[in-house]
């Protein structure tokens, strides 16, 4: 009876360390990681591939641009397109699916809200009063400047300057700068007659920068881009800066708008819309000279 016992507890002895030992040898192995089991791995993310098509305003141009390098070097299977055409264009085009997302510097009007878009501010810009370095005025109130847009006044002495004419360049019919520079001072459909007219922030740069009686209104984009050839002036107290436009203080500012239909959108343009939004893209709009609206 003891020798039963005693062989009956052997063999479970020794049946429990073949089952410690099988086991030990199978966590010996090396076991596939979760994510290359074919039993729980889970599909790799799927690229962004496409072109995105878009185009608008003059003034949205350098910071869509830079936005657009920088998500498409996020996302080497996206190209891009930007028609530099102006707000108006680029609000048309948006609504008719010429350009799948369209970029406004300006208030969308009535007409352009009803066509169904949606519309979203990605950016804040200022517009400068910008005139040549060589100008002795250095400041001017939001009446002063109607009135010389006006044609009320025209000779720089009477705003603090020298005794010459005055020359008042303003943007082209459907610029998106245009709109809200009028909208904002106060002269909608009461530009001076005989005013020289230019296409685009660089144009009016250039010229005022050649023009020493000559007064413009430029993005801030483009007037950090050429704070060596024009200067920006005051406006009723108030420098043209980022912080001032975001104070509230400078008074001539903007949204910069993104209009499209959805149902036009591929999957790059997408996700390029929602990437203007994250702090990747509100930072590469800001790189360019936009102020951010996140």
């Amino acid at each position: 009876m003891f020798k039963n016992k005693f062989s009956k507890k052997l063999v479970l002895v020794l049946s429990v360390a073949l089952i410690i030992g099988l086991f030990t040898a199978c966590g010996g192995k090396q076991q596939p990681s979760d994510n290359t089991s074919s039993g729980n791995s889970e599909p790799a993310e799927k690229a962004i591939t496409g072109l995105i098509n878009s185009g608008g305003s003059t003034s949205v141009e350098k910071a869509a641009k830079k936005a657009l390098e920088e998500f498409t070097a996020l996302n080497p299977g996206v190209t891009y397109e930007y028609d530099a055409t102006g707000s108006s264009t680029g609000m048309k085009n948006a609504a008719d699916g010429t350009y799948h997302i369209g970029f406004a510097s300006r208030e969308l009007k009535d007409s352009e809200k009803e066509t169904g878009m949606t519309y979203k501010p990605i950016a804040l810009d200022g517009v400068a009063v910008a005139v040549n370095p060589e100008n002795g005025v250095n400041e001017l109130t939001i009446e002063q400047i109607q009135a010389i847009y006006k044609g009320e006044i025209t000779n720089w002495s009477e705003v603090g300057g020298e005794d010459s004419g005055i020359v008042v360049v303003s943007r082209e019919n459907g610029s998106g700068t245009r709109g809200a520079f009028e909208e904002i001072v106060g002269f909608e459909d009461e530009l001076v007659d005989g005013a020289i007219i230019k296409d685009g922030n660089g144009n009016i740069a250039t010229y005022v920068a050649e023009e020493k009686n000559a007064i413009g209104y430029i993005s801030f984009t483009t007037l950090n881009s050429n704070s060596d050839k024009v200067k920006g002036l005051d406006v009723s107290g108030a420098e043209p800066t980022v912080e001032n436009v975001q104070k509230g203080s400078y008074k001539i500012s903007r949204p910069f708008n993104m209009a499209y239909n959805e149902e036009n959108l591929n999957e790059a343009e997408k996700a390029f819309a929602e990437f203007l939004f994250t702090d990747e893209g509100q930072n590469s709009l800001e790189d360019a000279g936009a102020i951010k609206v996140k």
